[in-house]
């Protein structure tokens, strides 16, 4: 039976982790360190280097794999991970997989596999100069929500997150989770918990976050990092929704401010939450990076 040394993710993998992402960057959300750390114990996740490529495992569900990431032997990697699972009498499952490495895999193993892209986890991908100007019709309506905001709340203030406000923004993300119904366990709940995390430990995992204030308090706040030369990834973004504008207030100032030299930004998926889609939808993105499910034929 082939052994495989599955480790949990800790502070200290950063230098390892992040060398294989440097090697082949993943310009989808999930494939950065402070999101493997920040969502590791929800779905269980460990890592390995198999064939000097690095490779994450899932046990949220069912037992699932990511695609080998780096410069090793791909199909000597593959082998081994496949192996694995027929020792441990599991069936083989793949994860997050975007339709380049599918094709990469149908080079190796042509007719091997399949894969089934699930629209709830595409991420969208917006360019950065059209949510900075919100110019064109498509658009006219997020310009007239913040023109609403900033008329209601003449003295708003964006400001970079830093030691100094962190306290307050924990503060307004312990009033949204009242207002937003977080408090019993579930995704709701996960998501929230991820949101303290990171906003505590920030600096560590070296994200970038604003926060919109007005009437003296923070309404919005957000936490973002680069993510690949030229995209940027928005993890995090919470505003009241009973204060008109202010999600699209955060939004665009924060961009302006801490992400305007990447030409995208990627702000993750929908889930298939109606809601969500509809807002993420709204802001016409350039386009959805697919991520699919590949398992054996």
């Amino acid at each position: 039976m082939v052994e495989i040394n599955w480790k949990k993710i800790e502070k200290e993998d950063e230098e390892i982790i992040q060398h294989y992402y440097d090697m082949e960057p993943v310009r989808v959300c999930e494939f950065t360190f402070a999101n493997n750390i920040l969502w590791s114990p929800f779905y269980k996740i460990r890592y390995a280097v198999v064939e000097d490529m690095l490779v994450f495992l899932s046990n949220a569900e069912e037992t699932s794999i990511s695609f080998p990431l780096g410069n090793g032997d791909l199909e000597k990697a593959i082998d081994t991970i496949t192996e694995y699972f027929k020792g441990a009498g599991k069936k083989f499952k793949m994860h997050l997989v975007s339709p380049s490495q599918f094709d990469r895999l149908q080079e190796f193993y042509p007719g091997r596999f399949q894969v089934e892209y699930n629209r709830d986890s595409a991420d969208y991908v917006y360019e950065s100069e059209r949510l900075i100007s919100l110019a064109g019709k498509k658009l006219h309506g997020k310009r007239n929500h913040i023109n609403r905001f900033k008329e209601a709340h003449p003295d708003w203030t964006y400001e970079k997150i830093t030691d100094e406000n962190t306290q307050e923004c924990l503060d307004m993300a312990e009033e949204w989770r009242i207002q937003n119904g977080c408090e019993e366990k579930g995704p709701k709940h996960d998501e929230f918990c991820v949101t303290l995390h990171a906003l505590k430990e920030r600096e560590a995992l070296k994200l970038t976050g604003g926060l919109i204030r007005a009437d003296g308090r923070v309404v919005a706040f957000t936490l973002g990092e680069p993510l690949g030369e030229d995209m940027f990834v928005v993890h995090i973004e919470k505003a009241f929704a009973d204060i008109q504008g202010a999600y699209p207030m955060i939004n665009q100032q924060f961009i302006t401010n801490e992400a305007s030299g990447y030409r995208y930004i990627n702000r993750e998926e929908d889930t298939g939450e109606e809601g969500l889609r509809k807002a993420k939808l709204s802001y016409d993105p350039a386009f959805l990076m697919e991520k699919g499910i590949v398992t054996e034929i």
